[in-house]
């Protein structure tokens, strides 16, 4: 990170915590507004977008900007909490510049925009950007090869203009270190062409993962844009009853679609969570749970507690079931917590560890009963199990959550309270 008065590359600040002159961290740069100018002229910066605790986008104008070194950007200390709000003369520097294909002037090749540089005026707080990191090469492995050069801003051409089939690469890079809650964030401050674009750049595990964490209007939105085997794939990649719930807003012509090019299995899944009422156990559980069987040892069942791809609730307990060990199962036999799997032996079988005096829910248990349960015995998940005493699958904390919390609340969270009034004359979102 550069000093005041030097050039900063805007990829470098993606992230970048801000503080106020006490030291006290105030949220974190997540983009940069922009003013494009005519005839070439050097867009001028009027600030950063901030995402603070409450993941409510702020904007701070460059005038309340007292430093960026040191991986860290220092306010005034005077920042408006109210919500960030781009206006039509505002360009998202990060959302709408990187990856752009735009034209070098004087040979009129094209090229891909990487990065920009800003730099501030002598003697004063005003910053523009004046330089522009570019990419010969038309995409994919020529992409990687392609020259790369930094040009001064009055040396290419085409930013004003709306870029069709604009790629995603350089925007991920710019975010790839963040939790799928917090790119679900950026994705819902897109554009709805820049949401598609990078939707369609993300691997299928990454944007499942992202996919839960977003609204269902941004959910089906994205799901619509994208070729139905992928969008099946995706289906797939998602926990299965994050699957279901999204099924259950398309059309039923195109959730039958999706549900056809699915495997087997997974439709099955599918099919079965959807029969359920969604505010009821069987509504709410995912059929993913760790199963074991009963000759299983306690060092089988850390094994399979060291997934990363569980959630910490699914990995809080196991459940000991007779064949088949995979929902529905066998006759289940009861449920060992993580704590007991690390105070055994190895190679103890976990039939012997199970808790079996805690009865399961069943299916049709209601949502107010479900959380009832999990407060009264201090759990994070429970067994779903059928009248035959087959586990069908968990419910866990983070879905009961969901549907304790108001329909809209991801909306809120990405959104935060309104505020009415005008932004400071410095201008800026």
């Amino acid at each position: 990170m550069a000093a005041f008065g030097s050039r900063v590359f805007v990829s470098h600040l993606a992230g970048v915590a801000v503080f106020d002159p006490n030291g006290d961290q105030v949220g974190r740069v997540r983009d940069l507004v922009a003013m494009l100018r005519l005839a070439g002229r050097p867009p001028r910066v009027l600030g950063l977008v901030v995402e603070v605790v409450s993941r409510r986008r702020i904007f701070l104008p460059m005038t309340r900007v007292t430093g960026m070194e040191s991986g860290q950007v220092i306010t005034t200390g005077v920042v408006n909490m109210r919500r960030f709000e781009q206006r039509p003369t505002e360009t998202l520097v990060l959302g709408e510049l990187l990856d752009r294909r735009v034209r070098l002037v004087e040979t009129q090749e094209e090229v891909t925009v990487l990065d920009v540089a800003m730099a501030q005026l002598p003697a004063r707080r005003d910053w523009q950007i004046d330089k522009v990191f570019v990419r010969r090469g038309r995409g994919g492995a020529l992409r990687r090869k392609g020259e790369t050069l930094t040009v001064e801003w009055s040396a290419v051409t085409g930013f004003s203009l709306e870029e069709h089939g604009q790629g995603a690469e350089n925007l991920l890079a710019t975010f790839e270190q963040l939790r799928p809650a917090d790119l679900a964030n950026v994705l819902h401050h897109l554009s709805a062409k820049r949401r598609a674009e990078v939707a369609a750049a993300l691997d299928d595990d990454r944007l499942a993962d992202v996919l839960e964490e977003l609204p269902d209007v941004d959910q089906v939105e994205i799901l619509g844009k994208l070729q139905e085997e992928r969008a099946a794939d995706v289906l797939e990649a998602m926990d299965p009853d994050d699957a279901a719930d999204l099924l259950s807003e398309l059309p039923e012509a195109d959730k039958e679609r999706l549900l056809g090019l699915m495997r087997p299995r997974d439709a099955a899944d599918m099919r079965r969570l959807m029969a359920y009422e969604e505010r009821t156990a069987g509504g709410l559980m995912t059929t993913e749970p760790i199963v074991l069987l009963p000759d299983a040892t306690v060092a089988d069942a850390l094994a399979r507690v060291r997934n990363p791809d569980l959630s910490p609730a699914l990995a809080a307990q196991v459940y000991v079931c007779r064949a088949p060990d995979e929902t529905p199962t066998g006759k289940y036999l009861g449920t060992v917590h993580f704590q007991r799997l690390l105070r055994d032996p190895p190679f103890t079988l976990v039939s012997s560890l199970v808790d079996s005096e805690l009865a399961p829910l069943s299916p049709d248990t209601s949502l107010p009963l479900v959380t009832s349960y999990l407060a009264t015995y201090n759990m994070v998940a429970a067994p779903v199990v059928d009248e035959s005493g087959s586990l069908l699958g968990a419910v866990t904390v983070d879905d009961v959550l969901d549907h304790l919390l108001p329909e809209d609340w991801r909306e809120r969270e990405l959104h935060s309270a309104d505020v009415p009034g005008m932004r400071g004359a410095a201008g800026g979102g």
